[in-house]
């Protein structure tokens, strides 16, 4: 009764789309239906006089121009071509299995299969209609018939959606747990197939392409206007279906939703719980593990490989590896691939393209990295080259090296000399005090390089309230480096996308805007403290690997990390924004005598 409900529900709203479409093709016809009377009332020697004859000459020119206009707009949302979410297509020969279960699962819930499978680098699952003559050919005949889409073989039936997985589910999730997740998106292709409710979203779907067409910018005047009046009807009936096009969106899911329950309903708590973890640990592995890595110029190539390490470390650091290892014996949902590691790969790319922006294949700017090649080829190189930058930086400034009978006496760069740079008790815990008129924002005496040009976007220590409660050495290298960080990424790399030359037509990718990267960036750009931190970090860090046998290392869940001895350091930090915030070295430079690390050796930088 439930689905029935919500399929009569979601048809109720389609046909209320689909009136409003009606009523705008009558509104374009209705001026020509008037200039057809009033001329065959001419013709028939009927509707004479000066009156009628103004109205036909007045009418007729203004109902061409109408249909003209009409079949304008028409002919945009036509050949509009509609969104279609960045995907790694997986076809039958690359996962039968895979396959196999989809079919298994519409036999069972009685509804056509998907056309196809593709995978998304995200945690979600959806049905994508790709029918749209822009997003490539139609799927074999072959795959008709064995999705059973119709019992009449001599009709026609409309091509089904595409079924869209989330690339982490194929490998956290076991095979029981993924068919539980897909049963109720798999569902919705049922009413996908009513043609009122396809023809109400293909009309939806035009309307919004078509609205993005005319969004796009133009030089030219004339198609400028023509598309500006296109984009006007276009978003008013978009304004006029929202509310029915939404409501038939929640029919279709509440009846798909509802077929569903008959299938591994006692699985689908257990695989819920799942989604959540398999969430959490891709949302951790990319923003703090692959996100230095991108910027680096390099990208992980088994980022779902990944997530399994990071949601098996997290299990065992709360405690829950008991119960996560009897589930870990179950056949995992990546076994239904008959290559895993190239999808993976191809996976690892979309995400690095869709959450950071790199380019569409390997260069020398942009290589892939294996997990084992991480720690030495990402974050060794990482902390090196931010302590180049900083040393640089410092130099820019004028910052003698460090003094002292310890003190090496080639100049050589040292972490004392940051230290003795940054620690000053004496110095007012803000920028805001030092006079306009010096650069940057701070006291002349802590800046003679008072002729360099500050990079665009860099930060102004009088206006950024993220330096505000800093010492003014500390405000005054983070806006430093901050502009010096700003010059580097302005300049541009032969790895990067060119906006004047996007994918060629023929690439799937093609169908998605090359120039709009990242469609998704996951994290807004840091700050000036968090630089100055990520820098004095990193130059710590390289003390540590260079006096004291330290090495770097990759912690799943934190991304990199430095290990001394094999064992994590978690107590950096804190000594860290107290030197910055309070010109306080004390703390660091206890910490570094503990471990054995002399700031007063030479660093190898990058």
């Amino acid at each position: 009764m439930g689905v029935e409900a919500g399929a009569q529900a979601a048809r109720a709203r389609a046909l209320a789309v689909l009136r409003i479409r009606s009523r705008a093709l009558a509104v374009a016809l209705l001026p020509a239906a008037v200039a057809v009377i009033l001329l065959a009332g001419a013709a028939g020697d009927r509707l004479e006089g000066p009156v009628w004859d103004t109205a036909r000459w007045v009418l007729t020119p203004f109902a061409v121009l109408v249909l003209l206009a009409a079949a304008g707009v028409a002919l945009v949302v036509a050949r509009a071509r509609p969104a279609m979410s960045p995907t790694v297509p997986v076809t039958e020969e690359a996962a039968p299995d895979l396959y196999r279960m989809v079919r298994d699962l519409a036999d069972r819930l009685d509804v056509p299969a998907p056309s196809a499978i593709a995978l998304t680098p995200d945690c979600d699952s959806w049905l994508e209609d790709r029918t749209h003559p822009a997003h490539g050919p139609p799927p074999a005949e072959k795959h008709h018939d064995i999705a059973g889409a119709g019992k009449q073989a001599h009709r026609r039936h409309p091509v089904a959606p595409v079924l869209v997985i989330g690339s982490p589910f194929l490998w956290w999730m076991r095979v029981g747990e993924l068919r539980a997740v897909l049963a109720p998106v798999i569902a919705g292709t049922g009413p996908s197939a009513h043609p009122d409710i396809a023809a109400a979203r293909r009309f939806v779907r035009g309307l919004d392409a078509a609205v993005a067409v005319a969004s796009a910018p133009r030089r030219e005047p004339v198609s400028r206007a023509v598309l500006t009046g296109v984009g006007w009807v276009a978003r008013l009936l978009l304004r006029s279906c929202r509310v029915h096009a939404a409501e038939m969106e929640r029919g279709v899911a509440a009846a798909a939703a509802e077929r569903a329950q008959a299938v591994d309903y006692g699985l689908r708590i257990v695989a819920q719980e799942q989604v959540g973890l398999a969430y959490a640990g891709w949302d951790r592995l990319l923003t703090r593990v692959a996100l230095p890595a991108w910027r680096m110029g390099r990208w992980p190539s088994r980022l779902d490989a990944g997530v399994v390490a990071a949601l098996t470390e997290l299990s065992r650091r709360d405690r829950l590896a008991e119960g996560f290892a009897s589930r870990l014996g179950e056949r995992p949902a990546c076994d239904l691939l008959e290559e895993p590691g190239t999808v993976d790969e191809a996976a690892s790319l979309l995400a690095a393209r869709l959450f950071h922006g790199g380019p569409a294949g390997s260069g020398p700017d942009w290589s892939p990295v294996d997990w084992s090649e991480y720690p030495d080829e990402v974050v060794d190189r990482k902390w090196r080259l931010d302590a180049a930058r900083l040393h640089r930086v410092l130099d820019t400034m004028g910052v003698r090296p460090a003094s002292g009978p310890a003190a090496p006496a080639t100049g050589a760069p040292t972490l004392s000399r940051v230290l003795d740079h940054l620690a000053d008790p004496g110095t007012a815990r803000t920028a805001r005090a030092a006079p306009a008129d010096s650069p940057a924002g701070v006291p002349a005496a802590s800046s003679p390089d008072t002729t360099s040009p500050q990079a665009p976007g860099a930060p102004d220590p009088l206006d950024d309230e993220d330096l505000s409660g800093t010492t003014a050495p500390s405000a005054t290298l983070a806006a430093r480096l901050s502009a010096e960080l700003a010059r580097e990424e302005a300049a541009p790399s032969p790895a990067a996308p060119s906006p004047a030359s996007p994918a060629p037509a023929s690439d799937a990718a093609a169908l998605w805007d090359d120039r709009a990267l990242p469609l998704f960036p996951l994290q807004p750009p840091r700050t000036a403290r968090e630089l100055l931190a990520d820098h004095l970090t990193a130059m710590v860090c390289c003390a540590a690997m260079d006096t004291a046998g330290a090495t770097p290392g990759l912690d799943w869940l934190d991304g990199p990390t430095l290990l001394i001895d094999g064992e994590r350091t978690a107590d950096l930090a804190p000594k860290v924004l107290t030197l910055i915030e309070d010109g306080d070295a004390t703390p660091l430079r206890v910490w570094l005598s503990q471990l054995g690390i002399r700031p007063e050796k030479p660093v190898r930088l990058g």
